[in-house]
């Protein structure tokens, strides 16, 4: 496209006239790191300490579901913590192998029977009592026939 001299001379007017860019505006705040200060709702793992702060954060008792959630969240892992510790409590007791799922004994462990039909005696008292307890549930059961 080909321009006379008079409209060049006017582009160029024109184009002097125009208004500058507009400035980019400021970008909003960035909320504040998650490293600051929080609520201990939001921070609390104990699920009895949790559960304190939130009776006295809720005026009238009332919780909103989320946080419900996280209580419960924070005791489920609370109560795995607790089974993995005590898993490893057994196995530095027990340091024969790894146990088989469900607290049994794999097939020819030391639990099955004898040849003579004598099972091994009791490792613990608390295995021994868990026996006796068993065996007086069965007696019990038999009185009741």
């Amino acid at each position: 496209m080909s321009f006379d001299a008079r409209s060049l001379e006017r582009l160029q007017q024109l184009g002097r006239s125009l208004p500058k860019p507009l400035p980019k505006p400021e970008a909003e705040p960035t909320p504040p790191p998650a490293s600051q200060q929080r609520h201990r709702v939001e921070t609390e793992t104990d699920p009895q300490a949790l559960f304190r702060e939130l009776m006295q954060v809720s005026p009238d008792g009332n919780v909103p579901p989320h946080l419900m959630d996280r209580l419960r969240q924070a005791e489920a892992d609370q109560q795995r913590q607790r089974q993995a510790e005590q898993r490893r409590e057994l196995q530095r007791q027990n340091p024969q192998g790894p146990a088989a799922p469900g607290g049994l004994q794999p097939r020819g462990a030391s639990n099955e029977l004898r040849p003579n039909r004598q099972r091994r005696p009791a490792a613990n008292s608390e295995e021994l009592e868990l026996y006796t307890a068993f065996q007086q549930l069965l007696l019990e059961g038999d009185e009741e026939d």
